[in-house]
C-alpha cells in the first residue's frame, strides 16, 4: 500500500513505522506525516495538503466529470471513457488518461474521436495512447474487413475444422 508525505519530502528518505490501526512516517527523526493503516495491497492513501497545489486541483477532479463530458462526443466516446476509469490504476492517472483522450477532438473533431474509441473498444485496450495512434494513424478511418487480416493458405496451417 501507498501513503503520501508532505510534497517537499518527496525522494527524501524516511523511516515507516506501523501498528494495527495507523502508519506514521519520520524524516530525520521528525514525523511528517500520520494515517489510518489500510491493508488492501497496492493501493494508495493520499492526504490533500499533501499535494502540491497544481495536484489539489486535479485530486478534486470526479468521474462524474469525464462521464458527461464524454457523453457530448458519442457512444463509443462515453463507453471508452467508463473503461478507462475502470482502470486499476491511481484515479489520478485515469484522469489524465481521459483529458488527453477527450482533447484529442480538438485536433480530429467528435466524428473521428468516436470511431476511434469504437476501435479501442474492439481491441480492448484502454489508454489514451492507443486512441491517439489510431487517429494518427488514420486507422480510425478503415473499414472493420481491411483490418482483419487473413492467414496464406499453407500445408501446415490447419484451420479451424481441425478442431472440431
Amino acid at each position: 500500500h501507498y501513503y503520501s508525505v508532505p510534497f517537499r519530502f518527496i525522494g527524501k528518505k524516511a523511516k515507516v513505522s506501523y501498528t494495527r490501526s495507523t502508519v506514521d512516517i519520520y524524516h530525520n527523526y521528525k514525523r511528517i506525516a500520520i494515517h489510518q493503516r489500510n491493508k488492501n495491497p497496492y493501493g494508495y492513501t493520499s492526504i490533500k495538503e499533501h499535494l502540491p497545489s497544481a495536484h489539489r486541483f486535479v485530486s478534486e477532479w470526479k468521474p462524474e466529470k469525464f462521464i458527461n463530458w464524454a457523453k457530448a462526443y458519442g457512444v463509443s466516446v462515453y463507453e471508452y471513457i467508463l473503461r478507462v476509469l475502470d482502470n486499476h490504476q491511481h484515479p489520478e492517472q485515469n484522469y489524465k488518461s481521459c483529458i488527453g483522450i477527450l482533447s484529442l477532438e480538438k485536433k480530429y473533431g467528435k466524428e473521428r474521436l468516436n470511431q476511434a474509441c469504437s476501435r479501442g473498444i474492439y481491441y480492448d485496450n484502454y489508454s489514451f495512447r492507443v486512441i491517439k495512434n489510431i487517429l494518427e494513424k488514420g486507422m480510425d478511418q478503415l473499414k472493420e474487413e481491411s483490418v482483419q487480416c487473413q492467414l496464406p493458405l499453407h500445408e501446415n496451417i490447419r484451420g479451424e475444422h481441425y478442431y472440431q
